[in-house]
């Protein structure tokens, strides 16, 4: 079907070239991802180690149990709003690296799709008398999996929001949770 050696060549090399530009976008968008959680932990730690002293503090110079008890109550409290603030900063940063890798991932599909596209012209204007054939077959193979990677692409976007949604949801039920047993412990 090719007609010179070159073409092979010349297409083999790209779909490397290209391959390996996706891994290494993909790759780059996860480390990014993994520096922001990295961040995340690290500012949550020391927060959290900063906070804890201070708390034991304020608890040891508590004058009599009811006042510790008072205190530690008091203290708990905030505990519920910092984790749903926790899972809010995990969730964006879930969310963010997943739209990174659909957009870097179509822009390269596409890019794939335009040289397999140019490849085939090309062959298709040097090929044989009899040859039309094979040609429209491997267009319509070459249109039927552009077909399959949209509908996958809308069926992965479709789940991503579906799961984005769902993590929203629970920090927002988690988050009013914690509102509830905030009021309902001023109250006592």
């Amino acid at each position: 079907m090719f007609s010179t050696p070159e073409q092979i060549s010349a297409a083999t090399k790209s779909a490397y070239e290209l391959q390996l530009a996706l891994m290494t976008s993909l790759t780059q968008k996860a480390l990014e991802g993994v520096e922001k959680l990295v961040e995340l932990n690290l500012t949550v730690a020391r927060t959290s180690m900063d906070e804890s002293s201070f708390a034991v503090k304020q608890l040891l110079a508590a004058k009599d149990p009811q006042e510790f008890f008072a205190m530690s109550k008091a203290q708990s409290q905030p505990q519920a709003e910092k984790a749903v603030s926790y899972a809010r900063h995990v969730a964006s940063i879930a969310s963010e690296v997943q739209a990174e890798f659909a957009k870097v991932a179509e822009a390269q599909i596409s890019e794939v799709n335009q040289k397999v596209a140019k490849l085939v012209e090309d062959v298709a204007k040097n090929a044989p008398a009899g040859s039309e054939s094979v040609i429209a077959m491997f267009k319509s193979a070459m249109g039927n999996a552009n077909a399959g990677y949209e509908q996958m692409s809308r069926t992965a976007k479709q789940a991503a929001a579906t799961i984005e949604g769902n993590v929203t949801s629970a920090v927002s039920q988690l988050s009013e949770a914690s509102a509830k047993a905030t009021r309902g412990a001023s109250k006592k």
